[in-house]
């Protein structure tokens, strides 16, 4: 796999020569895929900026998440995640959104073992969401998170 450097200059190359940009809202990673992307030179043409949505109650005041999706999938679920990057591209009127929640461990949460990830890409014709089962530390489960999340993100502006 390519390394989180190349693969974040590889997607603001692109984003930059299509013209489009891109949000972030960010549980997991609390902020690690916005600085992965923003440690680029150049992706202030692209990116708009991002929202660190850590605890349960920030996702549903600040982003608008419905509680019931909380309630009945948790917020480490394919749904909450789609409502995440949903949300944070209306908010900052990006072409693309990436959503990311998880569990770093080391112990469970939401009943979900630790390394349990949603990401979520959305764009006006896109609605992806993308399930993993990270294997490691809480340090490695994040940046697997951010490599992972950005690499779904450069298959689907490749395609």
């Amino acid at each position: 796999m390519k390394s989180t450097e190349v693969i974040a200059k590889e997607l603001v190359r692109t984003l930059k020569k299509k013209g489009l940009t891109i949000a972030t809202a960010e549980s997991i990673t609390a902020g690690g895929l916005a600085a992965a992307i923003t440690e680029i030179s150049g992706s202030s043409a692209v990116f708009l900026g991002g929202t660190i949505a850590y605890s349960d109650a920030i996702k549903t005041k600040i982003l608008g998440v419905p509680k019931r999706l909380i309630t009945k999938h948790s917020a480490v679920s394919e749904e909450v995640a789609l409502a995440m990057a949903t949300a944070v591209r209306a908010e900052f009127k990006s072409d693309f959104a990436i959503s990311t929640t998880g569990v770093a461990g080391p112990g469970k949460a939401y009943g979900k073992k630790a390394g349990t990830v949603w990401i979520a890409i959305v764009s006006k014709s896109t609605q992806q969401a993308i399930a993993l089962d990270i294997s490691g530390d809480r340090a490695t489960v994040r940046h697997a998170t951010i490599e992972s999340a950005l690499a779904a993100f450069s298959r689907i502006l490749s395609a």
